[in-house]
């Protein structure tokens, strides 16, 4: 908490500087400039850290439209943005993905296991979450190779946002019932694997458990640390209108059930016309505008930096135009008198 006659400073340099981040969050409500503001931090971050991740969990996938680059679910590099890397992940995936961030062998096994695999596959169905998990899984991918310093989230809207950041404990539950259905009938399934000649691959059914327990020790670590403010933090992204007003406050109340930290926040689309303007509706909305602008101070002004971003009059599309906007993340915008 910051000292209440300390105004933090309302740039996103602080965490530019936090060089032991490993994992930094963007989300919000839809429509607020997540993708825009999380892919020009990661332009930021690239310049500072030897090589940055952008991934994107939103169904509703944007990285390419704004880099004018097209990605998929493999990470490729960001044309022009030396150091940083970018991939799309399909939320929509099935068990076998999950199962096989922890080896090929644990997704053979479920395969050939008939019956008995289809009960292992309906029992983690079963488990609420499981679904968004797989984008988790594809992270873990990522994590296990250690090919990069940080991992920069360009979320889904709130409520899927706010799973995701559930993902390490839902998992790490599914595969504690795994676990326990193997030990009850485990020397039923080994004895299936055998009469069916074992597992493609030669590996014995107790070395697919081995590798999902390896798995759960890996979910256990990434739990750790995105509850550690020293590696991991949320930046809620807004507009200063009400209902984003309102999501923003629900998701820090959430975070901080949670345990993860978040101390920065992006106020997007601000107007600020001339005081001779005599555009009657940009007037009116810029009136609004600075009424939840103050509610915003109110709330956050002492122990968040604040960043307010101004509303452009071109879109924000290409490497180009994006690092402009990213500039203003860390040198806050001074507007025209």
């Amino acid at each position: 908490m910051a000292d209440s006659d300390t105004e933090l400073d309302p740039s996103l340099q602080s965490i530019v500087d936090q060089k032991s981040l490993r994992w930094i969050f963007c989300g919000g409500k839809g429509g607020v400039g997540k993708t825009t503001t999380s892919c020009s931090l990661a332009i930021q971050m690239a310049k500072a850290r030897g090589s940055v991740l952008l991934i994107s969990t939103d169904p509703a996938h944007n990285l390419s439209d704004a880099f004018g680059q097209k990605f998929g679910k493999d990470a490729q590099e960001v044309k022009g943005v030396p150091g940083l890397a970018a991939m799309e992940i399909d939320p929509n995936g099935s068990i076998n993905d999950l199962i096989a961030a922890g080896g090929d062998e644990a997704q053979d096994a479920m395969g050939g296991l008939g019956g008995v695999g289809n009960m292992f596959q309906d029992m983690a169905f079963s488990i609420p979450g499981v679904d968004e998990a797989m984008s988790f899984a594809e992270v873990l991918k990522q994590v296990k190779g250690m090919e990069y310093e940080l991992i920069i989230f360009d979320t889904a809207p709130t409520g899927h946002t706010l799973r995701f950041l559930q993902f390490p404990t839902v998992m790490e539950k599914a595969l504690e019932k795994l676990s326990q259905l193997s030990q009850q009938f485990g020397g039923m399934i080994g004895n299936l694997v055998n009469a069916r000649g074992g597992l493609p691959n030669g590996q014995s059914f107790e070395d697919v458990l081995a590798r999902m327990e390896d798995l759960r020790g890996t979910i256990g670590e990434v739990n750790k640390q995105f509850k550690n403010p020293d590696l991991c933090t949320f930046i809620p992204v807004m507009i200063p209108e009400f209902l984003s007003l309102y999501e923003t406050e629900r998701m820090i109340q959430e975070l901080g059930t949670y345990q993860i930290d978040t101390h920065a926040l992006v106020v997007n689309q601000l107007l600020y016309p001339k005081m001779d303007n005599p555009c009657e509706q940009c007037n009116s909305r810029r009136k609004m505008q600075k009424k939840y602008l103050e509610q915003i101070d109110d709330l956050y002004g002492e122990d968040f930096h604040v960043v307010k971003m101004p509303l452009l009059t071109s879109e924000i599309r290409g490497v180009e135009s994006l690092s402009k906007f990213s500039e203003m993340l860390v040198h806050p915008y001074v507007p025209p008198q």
